[in-house]
């Protein structure tokens, strides 16, 4: 027993002084078809962490699969006995003869392998239980024209597990379009599942170019039995024409360009202040929506334009790529008269005739009418009248103070002591007047003589009502000019600061469009403080506190 225990320590003493001594590799089948999947082994005599094979050589001729680790220890008869195990799928897609290069693992290096790859049968995908079809939408395309390719794999067995590669093309890129979809189809009186995908080719350069066929493998039921199957898609050839060197502006290649418009109101003739709401929509057919190119809106002295967020997509029919840009735009007429908005031309190559073409929207006249709710104005009376009123009022302003200045000095005796005992009445009233109702009456006087005042307009800053702030500023300026159409463009250009105009525009925009951006409440307020501070005469101390 003690010579066993003896034997047993001296051999785990010297398992770490053992070294691996052979490198093997092996594929499980030779010859193989194209386009079938079979496995390569590599094994080493030795127990080996840390390390594995570089199969990146195989990537040249082979679609490699993931590769998997194994390793086992057995003791025969006090013989030790290791092995450390890689497994990788491979497959290549044309027939031919290849070699498997040699591996090198722990300071050895394992035999290359000659493999033939014979050619997959014509017939062979007829009978098969899972096979692909691939296809183009179109075989010839121009630099950064859009194309679809599309994968349908059948199935005639119950799929247990699978992987679908994607497809590749050099120099252009293949993104797939929304996710697969499933349906059921009869070939040759056989049922299959079909799995279709399809995918969006975006080349960027010219020349004559090879789409690889997707590759399927997984695993079927098959009585009651598990199977592995794979299955090879045909390569697609396509041509990739370059730009046409007489062409000017962006590129936008497509069979079909369309612009369309619509109005809310649909009515040509609006009021004044009445928004306006225009939607554009550029579709274009065989581009990504990526490639549609903004569209601007020209500008109109007289009518406002507050652009909302652009919305596009694309989707896939019949076989096409169809993108579409959704625009719109608030226009807000500020003065009465006729307005008319120039055509929008977009131009863009046709590649079903290979010319340039345009897609248009046609002028559009708009007719503002004053608004119903704006009282009638009186016009004012030439200059010259002006100045002889002036003139005659000076006349009679220096006649008052003649017959003043003649009045008998009893009686301004008399009146003088009658404004004394009034202000002494007013101040003993206002000594005996609890300072509340002092309070409420000097707010009551100031609403009366100001509607709304700075301090409400604060306080609906503060509150973020945006639309009553904005109301509230119209009576504010309103009262502030006494103009009742206009007040808050007669008010900006009162106060002539282009902040306070810019934050005003803001605050119209925020209420006539989608806009993000919002108006500074409290800015809007601060200037108009500090514009009454610059033109107002100096008060009081108690006035003072109604707008701190």
């Amino acid at each position: 027993m003690v010579m066993r225990l003896f034997c047993c320590l001296l051999l785990l003493t010297a398992m770490p002084l053992m070294a691996a001594t052979t490198l093997e590799a092996s594929v499980d089948k030779n010859p193989v078809l194209a386009g079938e999947f079979f496995m390569l082994n590599i094994s080493i005599d030795d127990s080996i962490k840390g390390q594995q094979p570089d199969t990146s050589a195989l990537l040249k001729n082979f679609v490699v699969g993931p590769m998997s680790l194994s390793s086992r220890t057995n003791i025969i008869n006090g013989s030790i006995k290791k092995q450390t195990s890689w497994s990788v799928k491979l497959m290549t897609r044309k027939a031919g003869e290849y070699t498997i290069p040699s591996f090198s693992v722990a300071g050895l290096n394992s035999q290359p392998i000659s493999l033939s790859v014979k050619e997959r049968s014509s017939d062979a995908d007829k009978n098969n239980d899972i096979f692909l079809k691939t296809s183009l939408s179109n075989n010839s395309l121009f630099v950064q024209e859009a194309g679809v390719y599309t994968i349908k794999l059948y199935l005639a067995k119950e799929l247990l597990d699978g992987s679908l590669s994607a497809p590749s093309m050099e120099d252009a890129q293949l993104t797939q379009l929304g996710k697969q979809s499933e349906d059921y189809e009869l070939v040759n009186g056989k049922r299959y599942l079909v799995i279709t995908r399809n995918y969006l080719i975006q080349p960027q350069k010219s020349g004559a170019y090879t789409i690889a066929a997707p590759v399927f493998q997984g695993r079927i039921q098959q009585n009651y039995r598990q199977l592995e199957v794979s299955a090879l898609g045909d390569e697609q050839q396509i041509e990739i024409k370059p730009i046409p060197e007489n062409y000017q502006g962006d590129w936008l290649p497509s069979e079909l360009v369309s612009l369309t418009e619509q109005w809310q109101p649909e009515d040509n003739t609006v009021e004044a202040g009445t928004p306006i709401t225009r939607t554009i929509m550029l579709t274009a057919l065989g581009v990504t929506k990526e490639q549609l190119p903004e569209i601007d809106m020209p500008t109109i002295d007289g009518i406002r334009s507050y652009p909302d967020e652009k919305e596009t997509n694309n989707a896939v029919r019949d076989g096409r790529v169809v993108s579409q840009q959704t625009a719109s735009y608030a226009l807000l007429p500020q003065t009465p008269g006729t307005y008319t908005l120039p055509e929008i031309s977009l131009p863009w190559y046709n590649t079903k005739i290979n010319r340039i073409s345009y897609a248009t929207l046609p002028e559009r006249t708009i007719t503002v009418t004053p608004s119903t709710t704006a009282p009638v104005q009186t016009l004012n009376p030439p200059a010259e009248n002006n100045l002889n009123n002036t003139m005659a009022e000076s006349a009679e302003q220096a006649v008052t103070v003649q017959q003043q200045t003649a009045t008998p000095l009893w009686l301004i005796i008399v009146a003088a002591l009658g404004y004394v005992l009034w202000i002494a009445t007013v101040i003993f009233y206002f000594i005996k007047r609890p300072a509340k109702e002092v309070q409420q009456a000097a707010q009551t006087t100031n609403k009366t003589n100001q509607q709304p005042s700075l301090k409400a307009l604060l306080v609906l800053a503060k509150s973020h009502d945006e639309k009553a702030f904005y109301d509230a500023l119209n009576q504010y300026a309103l009262t502030l000019t006494g103009k009742k159409v206009g007040a808050l463009s007669h008010l900006c250009a009162m106060i002539n600061n282009s902040q306070f105009t810019a934050q005003v525009n803001n605050l119209q925009a925020q209420l006539y469009s989608k806009q993000t951006a919002s108006a500074n409440l409290d800015a809007i307020v601060s200037m108009l403080k500090a514009h009454q501070s610059q033109t107002a005469k100096p008060s009081s101390p108690a006035l003072k506190e109604l707008y701190s």
